[in-house]
């Protein structure tokens, strides 16, 4: 899925406009990358959680020559999914549940 993709289910879900939509996903990826990028953890129930990790400076190698690399620190993003996610990727949410959480019939 793209964020195009994103912003057109939004959009028919909510029954807004596409401008709208956008405008509200564009917020929501904004707030999770200044939350980040802040050093906070971003949790949404039900699908995971976002934080940041420090790596520290390590030697590497070049794979081509064999020479040594200092790579230097750097902050890496780490998701970590929550428990109806995996379930859901995995197919193993009881038909029940997956009911529940699906959206009404259009008839």
């Amino acid at each position: 899925m793209r964020r195009a993709d994103l912003i057109e289910e939004v959009s028919r879900v909510a029954e807004m406009t596409p401008e709208d939509a956008e405008v509200v996903v564009g917020t929501i990826f904004d707030s999770i990358m200044n939350s980040l990028r802040k050093g906070n953890r971003v949790e949404l129930r039900r699908f995971g959680s976002f934080r940041t990790r420090q790596r520290q400076p390590r030697l590497g190698r070049n794979p081509r020559t064999g020479a040594a690399v200092d790579i230097p620190a750097k902050r890496i993003l780490y998701f970590s999914p929550g428990k109806e996610l995996k379930e859901r990727v995995n197919n193993q949410l009881s038909i029940e549940r997956v009911m529940d959480l699906s959206p009404p019939d259009q008839t």
